[in-house]
């Protein structure tokens, strides 16, 4: 990793760090740290990592750890999809999808060639209720 990349890196962490620090000086005794400074501390795991996110930020590492599973697992969402594709072009395939909220999709292949199924699946599982 060059240079540039490291001070673009930290430059995130530090703008962050800085955001939690003007809270922290503002702030009342004993009030909970804002959704907003929350999200922005669960995007820097996927760059920093969890220990080191929440060290920089000085947020409690398991607080940090439970939000960043809740941002990747919500609730009624599945967590591991098996996506197979067939070796053969002539198959068939239905592919259902059902929300928490009851919202449906399905999917249903017949030959040729196959839609991205990732795409789709996210786009529907994503998209608001």
């Amino acid at each position: 990793m060059g240079g540039r990349e490291k001070r673009r890196e930290a430059t995130a962490l530090e703008k962050v760090r800085r955001r939690f620090d003007a809270w922290r000086r503002t702030r009342k005794p004993h009030s909970r740290i804002p959704g907003p400074l929350w999200a922005a501390a669960v995007k820097l795991v996927g760059r920093y990592g969890l220990h080191r996110t929440a060290r920089s930020l000085r947020v409690d590492y398991y607080s940090l750890k439970r939000r960043v599973e809740e941002s990747t697992s919500g609730p009624g969402r599945a967590t591991f999809v098996e996506v197979t594709a067939a070796t053969s072009g002539a198959g068939e395939c239905l592919v259902e999808l059902e929300g928490a909220d009851g919202a449906k999709m399905r999917i249903h292949l017949k030959g040729g060639d196959a839609p991205d199924l990732i795409a789709l699946s996210r786009s529907f599982w994503d998209a608001p209720s």
